[in-house]
């Protein structure tokens, strides 16, 4: 079997909150679910697969995986992913303690940063955060944002993927209604990249699916999965078990659970398509007893997320993570705080691939200017990970015995090496004083957010589609009347 507890760089700076012990019985416990406890697989076909590989079926639909053949699925997944853009660059590595980070899915309602109103996402709302998340260099990956409400919802999928293929290159993470959704996006792809092989090679769209907590696995989302595994499309399979309702309130239960109802994925997945590209993960939520709200930033939220992926990184198999939420209802300070902590946790614990930037009010309501700032506080946390260097340059002896006879290192010829490369330079939060900053408007945090993103959507030109490409789009996409939905 891979060994587990891939190790992490000398030096890199570094969070871990599970002992290796409190790992394996972590393990122990996922084994003990999907063994003991079961699956209901609401799929004939993947049934069957698990069938023939040597799993129990009950009931038609309760499925027992015995632990020789999850390990083999574990055996046979890949450890790291790559993953290009749409004109084939390559743009991430996913795995290891590697983090890269863009926005999130499906939001009903978009906010104003400037008037703080709130109003039902429409198309223009996907295009819109396509073309700023293609503008900010610390936002590696696009997700729809929104859940348009202006278009019909059978076709709500297909044409936000295209509203982001039209207005940025960088790498799509998509959603889809069902099957045929996917495989329409799917050929999209193979038309951007010339071709199936090369997409396979060469991956430009990863997939989100997931199952339902607790302990069960939808057909749509099983033959979703499938379809990923046939095609090579890089597939994130995560539950979003909710701790105290779908889930245990413990965390370490509400961890075990999600963990093997992301581990039935994985097991059908491999099955059906050995070395197939895979992600784990699980979304964490935590029913607050007093509000009946699921917290994206509760303190357990963070613990069992952490927990998550320092599972991944035990298994050594790439993970989907958070970033950049809030559950304040508007980008406010404690949005940015909230925002800002996780967006640190998630870069420090090296999750891989890092989504629902810029989310607010419990994942319904999204922030363009959000995203703004979190690419700087992304930035941010990249220098903090790159840690100290420590080399007989680093150190500096000779300089500072020479300097010593001088009494100042700011003319000296090292400092002038350095102080590009050492200090990280803010863009959007503020360094002046407060006399320069009362004359140059007095301007706080959100307004120079929002200054900056009306510069972004006024400026902003995304590569343009290649002519096969558009035509494509134009003949393949499901062609609908933009109004309100029925």
């Amino acid at each position: 079997m891979r060994a587990m507890d891939a190790s992490r760089p000398d030096g890199f700076p570094f969070m871990r909150f599970l002992s290796r012990g409190d790992r394996e019985r972590i393990h122990g416990a996922v084994c003990h679910i999907l063994d003991r406890i079961g699956m209901r697989v609401f799929h004939e076909e993947a049934a069957v697969l698990l069938e023939k590989a040597g799993c129990r079926i009950e009931d038609g639909t309760r499925v027992h995986i015995p632990e020789a053949v999850l390990r083999t699925a574990m055996e046979s997944v890949p450890r790291s992913i790559p993953v290009h853009d749409r004109e084939g660059a390559p743009a991430m590595d996913l795995g290891g303690t590697r983090s890269y980070f863009g926005p999130g899915s499906d939001l009903l309602y978009a906010v104003n940063g400037g008037t703080l109103e709130r109003h039902r996402c429409r198309i223009e709302d996907v295009a819109r955060a396509a073309r700023v998340c293609d503008a900010l260099p610390n936002i590696d990956f696009v997700m729809s944002f929104a859940h348009p409400a202006d278009i019909p919802p059978h076709h709500a999928y297909l044409g936000s993927f295209r509203a982001m293929v039209e207005n940025s290159s960088k790498p799509i993470v998509t959603t889809a209604e069902d099957r045929g959704d996917l495989h329409e996006m799917w050929a999209l792809a193979a038309e951007a990249r010339g071709g199936e092989d090369a997409l396979r090679r060469q991956p430009y769209i990863l997939h989100y699916a997931e199952p339902t907590s607790p302990l069960k696995h939808p057909f749509s989302s099983v033959d979703k999965l499938l379809l990923c595994a046939d095609k090579g499309i890089p597939l994130v399979y995560s539950p979003a078990p909710i701790a105290g309702s779908t889930a245990p309130m413990t965390m370490a239960g509400h961890v075990a659970q999600g963990v093997a109802e992301c581990f039935c994925g994985l097991v059908i997945h491999q099955l059906r398509a050995p070395g197939a590209p895979f992600l784990m993960g699980m979304g964490p939520a935590v029913l607050d007893m007093a509000t009946a709200q699921c917290s994206y930033n509760a303190p357990e939220y963070y613990l069992s997320y952490v927990a998550l992926v320092e599972m991944s990184h035990h298994y050594d198999i790439p993970n989907w993570g958070y970033a950049g939420t809030s559950d304040s209802q508007i980008p406010d300070g404690q949005a940015a705080v909230e925002a800002g902590v996780l967006t640190f946790i998630s870069t420090m614990i090296g999750s891989n691939l890092n989504h629902d930037v810029g989310y607010l009010d419990f994942g319904r309501t999204g922030s363009l200017e959000m995203i703004v700032i979190l690419d700087e506080l992304i930035d941010q946390a990249r220098r903090l990970k790159r840690g100290v260097p420590v080399d007989e340059d680093t150190l500096a002896l000779d300089v500072i015995a020479q300097v010593s006879e001088r009494g100042s290192f700011l003319e000296h010829a090292h400092t002038l090496r350095h102080f590009a490369s050492t200090q990280w330079r803010p863009k959007l939060l503020n360094r002046q004083g407060f006399q320069e900053w009362e004359q140059k408007g007095s301007a706080g945090l959100l307004d120079r957010a929002s200054r900056k993103l009306k510069r972004i959507l006024e400026t902003h030109e995304p590569a343009p589609v290649p002519p096969s490409l558009a035509l494509a789009l134009e003949e393949r996409t499901i062609r609908f009347k933009v109004g309100p939905a029925a």
